[in-house]
């Protein structure tokens, strides 16, 4: 099993929450949110910053059934 991680860039403000709360999978590039890998094995720390982005610009899928891990709507 593995998850996707899309962040929508025209929503991202850039409050650096996600690289806060999950340093090795997000970091901040040229001020604005960046997946370090765009598929990652699943992580708490993913489904935090997804939850934990203020504009839920982080979208986490699962690959295989491209269900959304998070945000939880």
């Amino acid at each position: 099993m593995s998850w996707s991680i899309e962040i929508d860039a025209n929503t991202c403000i850039g409050s650096g929450m996600c690289a806060g709360v999950a340093p090795d999978h997000f970091e901040l590039v040229d001020g604005y949110a960046s997946a370090k890998e765009d598929r990652v094995e699943p992580a708490d720390a993913v489904v935090d910053a997804a939850e934990s982005c203020p504009v839920e610009a982080i979208l986490v899928k699962d690959v295989e059934t491209d269900r959304v891990i998070a945000p939880e709507e």
